[in-house]
């Protein structure tokens, strides 16, 4: 499935005037430590399928759909069996300010679980498929067709973890993600949203982890990495200036915080960026 890979950095092909890969798969092998510029969505239709994203483990059982957001280092582990794999090129979403309400659900995993939620997984899985259907045909209009699906999923999945399952403790959430979203450039404190949440400070770290399955810190630095990650495909744009304009205010932390992400330098990036789209 991985075909070019460079240390930890895939490279994923994409046809010609397409951003979206999917596929059937039913390979049994263990696939590496790696990420790529795509988001990932694994569907499992026969048997389980296990993933590790980040230092986590995720167990997906038979339709259970695991969202892997762009830029996230992950390894897969198949067994005997069968699941549909979409990828996605993450400028579709990252460039587009009107999507920007979606950015909670493309900043860290997230895993839907068919045992939990029966509707919602029976409804994602038919837009996967119908993704797969069109992707397949020679439809005319069916791109446009295909990002219209996805980007129903995606509410839908964005609907279910943040505003569905709690009420108006996850409305509060969501508003704060937003916040972060429109904010994160500058320098926002876990104390500041804490005050905002109305919670103590440590009480607020608890929750923010239990939500977002990972902590302020990392949320923060993944979605500015995510932003730097633009800025430096821009060869005019200097890796001092990248940092700067995605919130760091030090290129020490830019350069560390980036290579524990990426598992590369800035400048690495730059350079597989540059050999990624001139193949």
């Amino acid at each position: 499935m991985i075909k070019h890979l460079d240390g930890e950095f895939e490279t994923v092909d994409f046809a010609d005037d397409k951003s979206i890969l999917i596929y059937d798969n039913n390979e049994e092998e263990r696939y590496p430590l790696h990420w790529h510029n795509a988001v990932e969505m694994i569907l499992p239709l026969v048997n389980p399928f296990e993933a590790v994203c980040d230092g986590r483990e995720y167990l997906l059982e038979e339709r259970d759909l695991l969202v892997i957001p762009a830029g996230t280092l992950h390894s897969l582990n198949t067994h005997r069996g069968r699941r549909l794999i979409l990828l996605a090129d993450n400028r579709c979403f990252a460039d587009n300010p009107a999507l920007e309400d979606l950015q909670p659900v493309l900043s860290a995993p997230v895993h839907i679980r068919h045992s939990e939620d029966r509707e919602l997984c029976s409804q994602l899985s038919e837009l996967i498929t119908e993704i797969y259907t069109l992707y397949s045909s020679r439809r005319d209009m069916a791109e446009v067709y295909i990002h219209l699906k996805l980007l129903t999923l995606l509410v839908r999945i964005k609907e279910y973890r943040f505003t569905g399952a709690e009420g108006a403790y996850d409305e509060k959430f969501g508003s704060l993600l937003r916040y972060i979203e429109q904010n994160y450039t500058q320098q926002i404190t876990l104390d500041e949203l804490a005050d905002m949440a109305g919670y103590s400070k440590y009480h607020f770290s608890r929750l923010f982890k239990k939500h977002c399955r990972t902590s302020f810190v990392d949320f923060l630095n993944r979605r500015r990495i995510k932003a730097a990650e633009l800025l430096l495909v821009n060869q005019d744009i200097s890796v001092t200036d990248a940092a700067m304009q995605s919130g760091f205010s030090s290129l020490t932390t830019f350069n560390r915080v980036f290579r524990d992400q990426k598992g590369c330098t800035p400048s690495e990036f730059r350079r597989l960026y540059r050999i990624d789209n001139c193949e």
